[in-house]
């Protein structure tokens, strides 16, 4: 079976990360989004797949110059402009000339679902499409998918008010199509799969979803991305939380590794290294991903944050509940917390305090 991976967004939320890097190559626990979200594919059977390209297709391209991404051989289709979700499907799956059953799903989603289930719940129903479903706290934010006892869609609900949304089902973002969806699907413009397509086949009656309990999340808002690496430093995804880590309970408890670190500190828990990171003596460092190459400096402390590769928190800084991009220097004394954002090779000046914000250059 092929797939759609739909990568195009620009990853406005996670701005200034995805200035220079679409927001499915920024790495949860050093492994890129796209290679984890492909690689459940792989699981599943998924072989071969497409990617809907639009923002930044040159660091797809660039980075997977053989076309193998997590195991799974891949294509780029790169959009003109802009065509939405369904238009963004129809694109890639003509220009792959897929005329069978296929997957689609956002790049921008973790999940363990059970994609074989989805695909044999939708051939079981006989349906032109199947749509994932995972429950949610606050349905408000989502398309909220309501269904009768034999999983026929009978709304499709975008974005409803939380009060009066009919289930905390909603869209997952994984979907099992038949071919004939695309000739739904105006070609060249925009079309979205929500507002537009699912309603309509709603109407006919061949729209079904299938629910899953399974491990699912969003990664496109800074507390989604601390989330997701979080969720693997704490056991609540199957494995290790990156490919080659190793447990490594000298430097401290729940702590994992690749390579050879440099970890003086004996405050150190339930966190990772990279390659080549170090953490002087007197830090402190706890629930955190500190990756390759960076470096947390005597008497700093890192706290439930993100240090991306090659980033430096210098000597009595604090960094709590944030990211600190590649390169990125944290000054001597700054204080970086309240879900901050501090940008690729940005430099904080010496005693800032930095609460929620976002910093594209040095302050």
């Amino acid at each position: 079976m092929r797939a759609v991976v739909l990568v195009g967004g620009e990853g406005t939320r996670l701005r200034p990360l995805t200035l220079s890097t679409p927001k499915q190559m920024l790495p949860i626990v050093e492994q890129p989004m796209i290679e984890r979200v492909l690689g459940h594919l792989a699981d599943h059977g998924i072989e071969d797949a497409v990617l809907s390209l639009g923002y930044r297709p040159d660091a797809f391209t660039g980075a997977y110059p053989s076309g193998t991404i997590g195991g799974v051989r891949s294509h780029y289709a790169v959009e003109p402009s802009p065509l939405d979700t369904a238009g963004a499907i129809r694109f890639a799956a003509e220009s792959a000339d897929i005329d069978e059953t296929f997957v689609v799903v956002n790049g921008d989603v973790l999940t363990d679902a059970d994609v074989s289930a989805l695909v044999a719940f939708h051939r079981l129903r006989g349906a032109e499409a199947t749509i994932g479903l995972t429950p949610v706290d606050d349905p408000s934010a989502f398309g909220v998918v309501p269904t009768d006892q034999m999983g026929k869609v009978e709304a499709f609900i975008e974005k409803p008010p939380r009060d009066e949304a009919p289930t905390n089902l909603i869209n997952a973002g994984i979907y099992v199509l038949e071919p004939s969806v695309l000739q739904r699907i105006p070609r060249e413009v925009r079309v979205s799969i929500e507002r537009e397509t699912f309603p309509s086949l709603v109407e006919e009656g061949t729209l079904f979803a299938l629910p899953s309990d399974a491990y699912w999340l969003d990664t496109g808002t800074p507390d989604a991305y601390l989330r997701a690496n979080r969720d693997l430093l704490l056991g609540r995804r199957a494995g290790p939380p990156a490919p080659g880590a190793q447990t490594d309970p000298s430097i401290g408890p729940g702590v994992w590794r690749i390579g050879d670190v440099d970890v003086q500190s004996g405050s150190v828990t339930r966190s990772f290294f990279g390659r080549g990171a170090s953490v002087a003596p007197n830090a402190i460092v706890e629930d955190s991903v500190v990756g390759a190459g960076a470096m947390v400096e005597e008497g700093a402390s890192v706290i439930g944050s993100v240090l991306l590769p090659g980033a430096r928190v210098a000597s009595r800084a604090t960094v709590e509940g944030s990211i600190i991009g590649p390169g990125a220097i944290v000054g001597q004394r700054c204080i970086i917390h309240a879900l901050s954002v501090i940008g690729a090779g940005a430099v904080t000046a010496s005693g800032t305090v930095i609460d929620g914000e976002r910093v594209v250059e040095g302050v």
